[in-house]
């Protein structure tokens, strides 16, 4: 959960914005593609997502700087139809090729139904959201993942082989938010001890099983079906950091039902929802996408809550490039 840290600050979301793009574009990017990359990770903090948000320019301006991966990447078309899509990311972020991969598979479902686009030869992709967002945007409904490059050696523990696991869908409404659920399917489980492993298992063994599941799922569809392969000595690949590769699809709800109806019954859904007695510990019940959307409203206006750790991992990385922070220095 992204939770808002105690003691943040708040910034003005077009203040980030400059601080990402300029960190981006002095460790190397154009600055097109510098633009975008900040209007994405804000967009993230903007939602309350923060462990994909502006947080993560500090790992990005690195792996730039230390030609890890491609700042100026060309994005190529390796294969395409009606209906699908093949993007090469040039050893980039994997934010750029899945963006255009995204807006290009809104015409093809409207045109055929269906659209199903790759990407390959890139780096982290972010937040799965940001591209399923696109689809629901659009009257569409949508669904991410992403795999990487695992490092399996005999030995390991087998949650190991669930890989980064990360995936969204994303369903529109009509008056309400649409629906979108962005999550890691193991994401919690990597750090648990062994004892707490063997504690999950007796007491939720359906909840680990169903996570692993999940993983291996998302490993297959983002990761190998994308070029990326089980043994690293076989992976080509200029930049190391190139290591990861997504799918997405997108289906236009209108060739099975009048979206309007899907729209009233979204709306619906969202408002029976929130007379329901939400879980314990929390103080509202929703459904999955609505925090978000009333985060962005919201944070637009009065800016974005910004952690102590938050800050001093921007601080950190702004004095290695040269760039001073919006809100002075700030020691850890």
């Amino acid at each position: 959960m992204n939770r808002v840290p105690e003691d943040s600050i708040r910034v003005v979301p077009a203040v980030l914005h400059e601080l990402v793009s300029t960190l981006a574009t002095r460790a190397g990017a154009g600055e097109a593609q510098a633009v975008l990359l900040a209007d994405l990770l804000v967009s993230n903090d903007l939602r309350g997502v923060f462990s994909h948000g502006s947080r993560q320019i500090k790992d990005y301006a690195r792996l730039f700087r230390d030609g890890r991966l491609n700042p100026r990447p060309q994005l190529r078309t390796l294969n395409e139809s009606p209906a699908t899509l093949l993007v090469d990311g040039d050893g980039g972020l994997g934010y750029f090729p899945s963006w255009d991969v995204a807006h290009r598979l809104v015409a093809k479902a409207r045109e055929v139904g269906v659209g199903v686009g790759m990407t390959r030869n890139h780096g982290h992709f972010g937040g799965a959201g940001l591209y399923t967002r696109v689809a629901a945007a659009a009257g569409l409904i949508g669904y991410d993942t992403s795999g990487h490059q695992l490092l399996l050696v005999p030995g390991q523990g087998q949650i190991q082989a669930a890989g980064g696991s990360p995936m969204s869908f994303a369903i529109p409404a009509g008056e309400e938010p649409p629906l979108v659920l962005d999550f890691g399917a193991i994401h919690d489980l990597y750090n648990l001890s062994e004892a707490r492993q063997r504690e999950m298992l007796e007491h939720y063994p359906s909840s680990l099983y169903r996570s692993f599941g999940l993983g291996t799922v998302c490993q297959v569809l983002g990761g190998f079906l994308a070029g990326v392969p089980l043994d690293e000595s076989r992976a080509v690949k200029e930049y190391p950091g190139a290591n990861q590769g997504a799918l997405f699809v997108f289906i236009d709800p209108a060739r099975f039902i009048d979206p309007a109806i899907l729209a009233r019954e979204l709306d619906e859904y969202h408002r029976m929802v929130a007379q329901l007695v939400p879980f314990t510990g929390t103080e509202r019940a929703t459904l999955p996408g609505r925090l978000e959307w009333e985060r962005e409203r919201e944070w637009a206006a009065g800016g974005v809550p910004v952690g102590p750790r938050h800050r001093e991992e921007l601080a950190e990385v702004a004095a290695e490039f040269g760039v001073a922070v919006p809100w002075g220095e700030v020691r850890a």
